[in-house]
């Protein structure tokens, strides 16, 4: 089966998405989500999603070096890029793997750790189920997922405005991110997984670039944006120029002084 065009990052993707939204909007919450596995006797930890492993570098900086990570994603050239930040013998696994379907045994892990992946997952429910089978009794599973459009204004401006340059069916990528705000949805999935102890969690940060084109960079070409405007005849550099603007005159252009929400979930095995 065809995989969705919006879930591919490939190419030239990793290493935009890494050096312009990396330090930007996943950094903060990459530290936040490290601090939350700090003394929760975790031997063994599965990334899900790991992308460039801004993640999994807080994790391995964090954890102790008997704790054994495996780093899975679905696309194989955001997790290759990601092993250039780590060096032999950091005990980090690298391997690829679907969300809906892991390649692991029952309880294998202590936590599951996923940041802004699941938004991704076609089949949330089945992922949910799949966290659970392989945690072991008792286990951490710890995500975030993007809040709304309203919570997060550089997501709502490069949707509207990369939506300006097509008269019909504009890109939907940006839909899907910010897709699973809805507390009482999550909630559910966790509880009908087997989940419990949930807690939710409300996450502000700064969202803050030293430029405005640099963020539109990576706003455009730090995903699978740049390479369907491309397919549909519109320049990306115009993209980039059109939300680069629309950022500067909202939040200044050089530095860009912004918020961001995440909605931080945590749940336990029983």
């Amino acid at each position: 089966m065809e995989r969705d065009r919006n879930v591919l990052f490939q190419g030239e993707i990793p290493k935009n998405y890494d050096r312009y939204l990396g330090p930007v909007i996943f950094e903060p919450y990459a530290r936040d989500i490290a601090r939350r596995v700090v003394d929760r006797g975790i031997e063994s930890l599965l990334e899900i999603a790991c992308g460039t492993g801004i993640v999994t570098r807080h994790l391995r900086n964090t954890l102790p070096m008997s704790v054994e990570i495996i780093a899975t994603d679905l696309n194989a050239d955001m997790f290759e890029f990601a092993k250039l930040k780590f060096r032999d013998g950091e005990r980090v696994r690298w391997q690829q793997a679907d969300a809906c379907a892991l390649p692991f045994p029952d309880e294998s892990f202590d936590a599951i750790v996923c940041q802004f992946g699941f938004m991704f997952v076609p089949d949330k429910a089945a992922a949910m189920r799949e966290s659970h089978r392989v945690l072991r009794s008792g286990g951490l599973f710890l995500f975030n997922v993007w809040d709304s459009f309203d919570a997060n204004p550089f997501a709502q401006i490069a949707h509207t405005t990369i939506s300006s340059f097509f008269d019909r069916d504009p890109p939907k990528f940006y839909e899907i991110p910010f897709s699973l705000y809805d507390s009482k949805i999550v909630g559910e999935l966790l509880d009908s997984a087997g989940f419990k102890k949930i807690e939710m969690f409300s996450e502000t940060r700064p969202c803050r670039s030293s430029s405005a084109k640099e963020f539109a960079t990576g706003l455009i070409r730090g995903n699978p944006v740049g390479a369907e405007a491309t397919e549909r005849g519109v320049d990306p550099e115009n993209l980039i120029a059109a939300v680069a603007r629309e950022l500067g005159e909202r939040f200044g252009a050089a530095p860009v002084e912004s918020t961001m929400r995440a909605i931080v979930w945590e749940a336990v095995k029983s």
